[in-house]
């Protein structure tokens, strides 16, 4: 008989067949995502090291929403040493300086490590009151809607939201096994079904995510 952990798995792979984890992680990062004006700050919640696939998307992600609010001061909260210039944080700010953002509109929060913290030390930033101020927060989908709440719990009253979602790629992938040459195998022909090459794979990944 199937032990609990087996079900669960069985029922995991299941769902990895339809597009439910999709949807429950695309919720997880939309459903406390309205934008509504150009922030006085856009706050990057660490998520990594550097480079990360994380942080690259948070810092993609934060240097164009400081592109559409040039007036935006720009914070980099991820916890480390900022006298190291090899620090995660000052890593950051280098690859949103190499893109053209001007340095002097960064600054940086290095105390909190996880998002409680984050928000608790950004209540006052540099002898400023964050609280009051208009602020996006920018970090992965899967942690989007827990930042907002914490973040509003913390005494932010005007937050907004922007989540790393990760793109597709546009290029239609499917081949021909035959095409490609090689020894043959007795295993199914799936370079026609991209579903099971990437989509099965994706989806298990938002299960665990989510």
């Amino acid at each position: 008989m199937l032990t609990g952990l087996g079900i669960l798995f069985l029922l995991m792979l299941i769902l990895s067949f339809t597009t439910l984890p999709f949807w429950g992680y695309y919720w997880l990062g939309t459903s406390q995502s309205k934008i509504t004006g150009k922030p006085h700050y856009i706050i990057l919640l660490g998520g990594g090291g550097m480079p990360s696939e994380s942080n690259l998307m948070r810092a993609y992600y934060v240097f164009r929403a400081a592109n559409e609010s040039t007036q935006s001061k720009i914070v980099i909260s991820i916890p480390g040493d900022l006298a190291d210039p090899a620090c995660t944080a000052r890593l950051v700010a280098e690859e949103l300086t190499s893109k053209g953002i001007d340095s002097r509109r960064i600054e940086f929060e290095a105390l909190g490590t996880n998002t409680r913290s984050q928000a608790l030390y950004l209540q006052q930033l540099n002898a400023e009151k964050l609280t009051d101020k208009s602020i996006l927060l920018i970090t992965s989908p899967e942690h989007m809607r827990r930042a907002v709440l914490v973040f509003r719990k913390a005494g932010f009253t005007n937050v907004s939201a922007l989540p790393a979602f990760e793109k597709a790629l546009e290029t239609n992938l499917l081949f021909k096994d035959d095409d490609l040459g090689g020894n043959k195998l007795p295993v199914p022909d799936i370079g026609n079904h991209p579903s099971v090459r990437y989509q099965f794979w994706n989806h298990l990944k938002y299960e665990i995510l989510i």
